[in-house]
């Protein structure tokens, strides 16, 4: 080292110092512009990214929730749609028993009418085959009697004796 400042020079030294400044203008103005700028250009996009990907999580909070919001949204609808299918089904099916009862019962009083009709005919038809069988049993017991001369005077004794005078 002391070899280094006997030998040290002011000339030499001036140089070198204007150099180095001249180096650090040169580079300032070609180099570190340019680099500091790319640095800056660099810093800028890391900025906007990160607000982008902030504003990207912001967003996705803001769909998710808007999608948890219409899922129950969606599950409330469902259940009401399902109620409501419910209460109609019910109600269908209530309607159509009643229906059906109504019809049945129809169906039983025609039935019974029916029945009635016939059996109200049958009887007609059992009356009329006893009156004209009493009429053919009249006819033949009447020929019987009628038939032999004091019976017909006995019939008629009889007859009139049963009639009262007033």
């Amino acid at each position: 080292m002391e070899k280094l400042i006997e030998q040290f020079s002011f000339g030499l030294f001036f140089w070198q110092m204007l150099l180095f400044i001249a180096l650090l203008l040169l580079l300032r103005k070609y180099a570190w512009k340019p680099i500091l700028g790319a640095v800056e250009k660099r810093e800028e996009g890391i900025k906007d990214a990160l607000e982008a990907a902030e504003a990207a999580k912001k967003e996705m909070q803001n769909v998710t929730a808007d999608s948890e919001k219409l899922l129950r949204e969606a599950k409330v609808e469902r259940d009401a749609l399902l109620k409501e299918a419910r209460e109609i089904k019910e109600s269908i099916i209530a309607e159509a028993k009643e229906q059906a009862q109504v019809e049945g019962d129809k169906v039983i009083k025609q039935a019974q009418a029916t029945i009635e009709a016939e059996k109200k005919a049958a009887v007609a038809d059992i009356k009329a085959q006893v009156a004209n069988l009493s009429v053919e049993i009249a006819e033949k017991v009447i020929k019987e009697e009628l038939s032999d001369k004091t019976k017909q005077q006995k019939l008629v004794e009889d007859m009139l004796g049963d009639i009262k005078l007033n």
